[in-house]
């Protein structure tokens, strides 16, 4: 059993370093609509237990919200 859980803790550490070199090109506005809607699937899932449509529903308004933030200048 410690096997997987190191096996799935490393896979997850690989998916989050090849995710966050993706993001060199991306513009600012790219970037809130992405962390929005990684926050809002988040989100969704704890509030509705893990549901399907709480996740995708989190995802889309995080993503929403993400988009339209903007920074102070």
């Amino acid at each position: 059993m410690n096997t997987i859980k190191k096996l799935a803790s490393h896979a997850a550490a690989i998916t989050i370093v090849i995710s966050l070199t993706a993001c060199a090109g991306m513009s600012n506005q790219d970037k809130n609509t992405a962390i929005g809607a990684g926050v809002g699937a988040v989100a969704g899932s704890v509030l509705t237990g893990g549901g399907t449509a709480g996740t995708v529903g989190g995802a889309v308004v995080g993503g929403v919200i993400g988009n339209q933030v903007k920074p102070k200048n």
